[in-house]
């Protein structure tokens, strides 16, 4: 039997594989993009943090940031210009291109914008 001259590839990291993968997928914008969701309270601040939740970002870098009235939509809107800088600070990919600020309080954002609703069972807090 002849044996290989070829030495054994090193076994791959999870993270180095993940990684490769959402970068092959194109997966990897997006990942970065929903970093702003769960990073928010760090990126903006907990004054903006208690008033405003976002609540998803689109593939062409549009974040949907829901805010408890109308007051705070007009605050929020006048300062886009320095939460967007704040937000997209190092990031080469994955940037927000644009925030919409939504008014009221829908669905699961009552806990998260210090309302009091109920949640149906099972929802995800």
């Amino acid at each position: 039997m002849a044996r290989s001259t070829r030495k054994a590839a090193r076994p791959a990291r999870v993270s180095e594989v993940l990684a490769g993968y959402l970068k092959t997928s194109g997966l990897a914008q997006r990942v970065e993009q929903a970093g702003v969701v769960t990073g928010w309270a760090s990126l903006v601040g907990p004054t903006i943090a208690r008033a405003a939740m976002p609540e998803s970002v689109t593939q062409d870098g549009t974040l949907f940031v829901r805010v408890k009235s109308s007051a705070w939509r007009q605050e929020l809107s006048l300062m886009t210009p320095d939460i967007m800088a704040r937000i997209n600070a190092g990031r080469k990919r994955g940037r927000i291109e644009r925030i919409r600020w939504i008014v009221g309080d829908e669905g699961g954002g009552r806990r998260a914008l210090g309302g009091t609703g109920s949640r149906e069972p099972g929802a995800v807090p």
